[in-house]
């Protein structure tokens, strides 16, 4: 027989699980089954479902993660459901259009990925993994029709984005129709108590709630968490919009990154991607507003904390002394990328692609009129400038790529 798990007063709870989070759907139940959990010593089972759509992860990702991390330090248990069903489907997930459908290979090598990452932030020893096949799978095309008689399609219009795209005659399938139910059905399965998700979720989560009592289970609570937005300072983090702060990044990619968020991002930074105190935080806002620290000094803090998270506090000290290498003392990288080209002699724009800074002539053009390109400390303003590799060279686009082309 399992010993009784001991879990923190209620209100510590509270105060954990409520960090960060935008809204908790609703939190009178959720009190009423920490208590009961408290009281029987069974943990809740908290769920947050994954479609392992890409392979790596980012800072974004981590808001949930972490926030599933949190409930397993209080005693819970912490269910990863793998949408390899679903993701054989495809779901829109607040966009315009549907994601493609992945391959079984595809989708069982993003989720190997995801997890290695994913374990960086959860106790992995304390986590349960599923895959909605193992449900979604066996349904019948009866059971289907059977679910789907659950809900009405006026409900389903309520959805934000389904909202939208009906208004502006954008195509809606019906297999996009069917996602959320499919969704809730996961938690149904794993008799969930609690459902994180990001705000873009709400809806598909609160559909969640109605199956589980069409099923005769108890509802589950769902909590969302906010987007964070990435580095731009503008659209939500994203690989697709290249404001994004990798997890598996390395180092100094990760202290460069930080460095570039705004000054207004610091503290939403602090609270949804690190584990400062409450105390801590309060001390950081309150040295963002009184105009004598410099947001400079706090945020090369928030890169330190980052990289210590997800590789050493060595690793942290070390992006430091380079990025000021770099940046303070407009000095080279020890270590950077070498190329050698069969041509005598590239134009710069052919360059910057051939070397992968860029992913089109057109980019590679602007950042040369915007002045971003230069060639052993010579700042390179003609789009129509030859290179010749007659002796090594050192090429910077940007403020943070190096490369060293050899000499034929």
């Amino acid at each position: 027989m399992k010993d009784k798990i001991v879990f923190p007063d209620i209100n510590e709870q509270l105060d954990l699980i409520k960090r960060g989070a935008v809204e908790i759907i609703p939190e009178d139940e959720l009190i009423k089954k920490l208590e009961k959990s408290k009281e029987s010593g069974k943990p809740l089972n908290i769920k947050l479902g994954c479609d392992p759509t890409r392979p790596d992860l980012h800072l974004g990702h981590s808001v949930v993660l972490r926030k599933l991390a949190q409930f397993q330090q209080l005693g819970h248990q912490a269910i990863l459901i793998i949408g390899d069903f679903t993701t054989l489907i495809g779901d829109p997930s607040g966009r315009n259009s549907t994601r493609p459908p992945l391959s079984p290979e595809e989708i069982e090598e993003n989720a190997k990925s995801y997890f290695e990452q994913a374990y960086k932030i959860l106790n992995a020893e304390r986590t349960k993994i599923v895959y909605n096949s193992e449900w979604l799978g066996k349904m019948s095309f009866a059971d289907v029709i059977k679910l789907a008689s659950k809900y009405t399609v006026a409900r389903m219009l309520e959805r934000d984005d389904f909202t939208k795209r009906y208004k502006g005659g954008m195509p809606i399938s019906m297999h996009e129709i069917l996602y959320p139910l499919a969704q809730a059905m996961d938690s149904v399965a794993i008799e969930s108590d609690v459902e994180l998700g990001g705000t873009d979720q709400k809806f598909n989560l609160l559909v969640g709630r109605d199956i589980q009592k069409e099923h005769g289970s108890a509802p589950q609570v769902i909590l969302t968490m906010p987007l964070l937005v990435g580095t731009d300072g503008v659209e939500k983090m994203s690989k697709s919009y290249d404001n994004y702060i990798g997890i598996s990044d390395s180092p100094k990619e990760m202290y460069g990154r930080t460095l570039s968020i705004p000054d207004e991002l610091i503290s939403s930074y602090y609270e949804l991607a690190t584990d400062v105190s409450k105390v801590e935080l309060k001390s950081i806002n309150e040295r963002l507003k009184d105009g004598k620290t410099n947001p400079r000094d706090i945020k090369r803090a928030l890169a330190r904390k980052i990289i210590e998270m997800y590789h050493s506090e060595e690793d942290a000290i070390k992006a430091e002394e380079e990025f000021d290498r770099i940046f303070k003392k407009k000095e080279i990288p020890d270590e950077m990328p070498e190329f050698s080209f069969e041509e005598p002699e590239l134009g710069i724009l052919d360059l910057i692609v051939k070397v992968k800074f860029t992913s089109s002539n057109g980019e590679a053009r602007r950042l040369v009129q915007q002045g971003g390109v230069s060639i052993n400390s010579e700042k390179i303003t003609d789009f129509k400038h030859i290179v010749k590799f007659d002796k090594e060279k050192i090429l910077k686009v940007g403020k943070r790529k190096f490369c060293k082309l050899s000499a034929n």
